[in-house]
């Protein structure tokens, strides 16, 4: 609703007379005219007292002044003899002050309004109010669907607010215009800003831009359908002109082939045949043709042979590498650094696994084998070129056994057993208790009824008595 006074630099004649129809701005971008019979000096957004519509005087900010305000009186299609109200004054402080007051009540008004039609049970809404600036008179904007008896809501507003009423019906359009907001495209709503006359929208406005008829992507905040598809409709409308209408298929020698696309501006069409996925683009003018071929009986014999060849598209040149010519670090030397050292362990990890994985598939190397006999006492050696028997281990001493994985040298180790309270022992190299870890006597006779058993079972005499070591 902002114009810019693009005469404001210019040197007028030195005969001229100033226009003396002056433009105000009003809350929720109402503008009116004003004669300055007075010939006040004024200036774009200073505030002045205006006369009201029924009485009184109301406060607005000066929006357009000289020539430019007969430019936008032919625009609205304004005669000066229909401009009648006048300007009285600059706004003093006073005026100000009061104005400020009456701007203050606006919110609370409207609240109060909106209880009272609610008790009223009226199917209406009041989405706005605006109070005159010498606070004598209210206007209130509503939307409903329909027409609405608010005489019996008139008389009690009156008696609650005390004050003149007047009620106005707006649309879904204007009441989205008054409320600005912020659209779809990021910018400040049309409506508010500078759209001042609203056309009617209609759907095929988007089905002639090829847009889905999704009514939740196509309406705006008022609830209707966006004053923007009507932008470039006329655009549309031109390019389809040249455009066949109602085109399904082309009829040619080896087959029908089916339309699938359609690009307005190149003028191009695509085409397919049945159980194939290439699609063949097809200039209009050509399609127009085949299209009266088909009506005379002649077919084409094969649309590939007719394909043009598109343009390919723009080609994003690689942007230039500088080198390094003053020695400075990267500045992303450090990004993913510990995520890259993980997978470089991660990676070391598993070659050291498939490496174990195919050396216990296959035979051991020699020098391997080598190396463990050399760790054996010199009693349990095996002879070179000698291998174990299969499924036989081969006897070694007690030192030789392995250790439990499980306890660490040094380490004194508890474990109860049912025979009796746990013993604590160590051993040379670590605490390596054996499977019920018990007394060293207990142990020793246990291994003497063992071998006793075993005699037995061979028909050879044993003696009672254990044998000691």
């Amino acid at each position: 609703m902002e114009v810019y006074d693009w005469l404001s630099n210019l040197d007028m004649p030195s005969n001229y007379i100033p226009f003396k129809v002056v433009e105000v701005k009003f809350k929720g971008a109402r503008k009116e005219f004003f004669v300055n019979t007075d010939n006040i000096y004024l200036e774009i957004g200073e505030l002045v007292a205006v006369e009201g519509p029924t009485g009184g005087y109301d406060i607005g900010h000066v929006s357009l002044t000289g020539e430019l305000v007969r430019m936008q009186m032919k625009r609205r299609k304004t005669h000066l003899d229909q401009v009648t109200r006048k300007i009285y004054r600059k706004a003093t402080e006073a005026d100000v002050d009061k104005w400020k007051l009456a701007k203050d009540l606006e919110w609370e008004t409207m609240h109060k309004a909106r209880t009272l039609a609610l008790e009223l049970r009226l199917s209406m809404k009041i989405s706005d109010v605006d109070y005159q600036g010498d606070k004598t008179k209210a206007t209130f904007f509503y939307t409903a669907e329909g027409r609405v008896d608010f005489r019996d809501l008139i008389k009690k507003m009156a008696e609650t607010f005390r004050i003149r009423i007047e009620m106005r019906q707006i649309g879904m359009r204007q009441e989205a215009g008054r409320l600005g907001g912020i659209g779809s495209c990021g910018r400040e709503l049309c409506c508010s800003t500078w759209l001042t006359n609203f056309k009617t929208v209609s759907t095929a406005a988007a089905r002639y831009q090829n847009l889905s008829l999704n009514t939740l992507k196509l309406a705006g905040q008022c609830g209707k359908l966006k004053c923007c598809l009507n932008y470039e409709l006329d655009t549309y409308l031109d390019a389809l002109k040249d455009i066949p209408d109602r085109i399904e298929s082309l009829q040619t020698e080896i087959g029908v082939a089916r339309h699938q696309k359609t690009d307005i501006f190149k003028k191009v069409m695509w085409f397919a045949y049945p159980n194939t996925e290439d699609w063949i683009p097809l200039k209009v003018d050509r399609v127009k043709e085949i299209m009266a071929m088909n009506k005379k009986g002649q077919k084409p014999v094969n649309l590939k042979d007719e394909a043009i060849e598109l343009k390919p598209g723009v080609v994003i040149e690689k942007t230039p590498d500088y080198e390094n010519v003053v020695g400075q670090d990267s500045l992303t030397r450090l990004d993913d650094k510990g995520r890259n050292k993980s997978k470089s362990n991660t990676n070391t990890r598993n070659s050291n696994n498939r490496s174990g994985n195919r050396s216990e598939k296959g035979a051991r190397p020699v020098q391997q084998v080598k190396a463990q006999d050399d760790k054996r006492p010199e009693g349990n050696r095996r002879p070179e070129g000698k291998k174990p028997d299969a499924g036989k281990r081969p006897d070694r001493p007690e030192g030789n056994r392995p250790q439990s994985k499980n306890n660490k040298p040094g380490e004194n180790v508890k474990i109860v057993n049912a025979n009796g309270p746990g013993v604590v022992g160590t051993t040379a190299g670590g605490p390596t208790p054996n499977a019920e870890a018990k007394p060293q006597g207990q142990a020793s006779g246990n291994r003497n009824n063992r071998n006793r058993n075993n005699n037995r079972r061979r028909g050879k005499p044993s003696s009672d008595k254990p044998k000691t070591e």
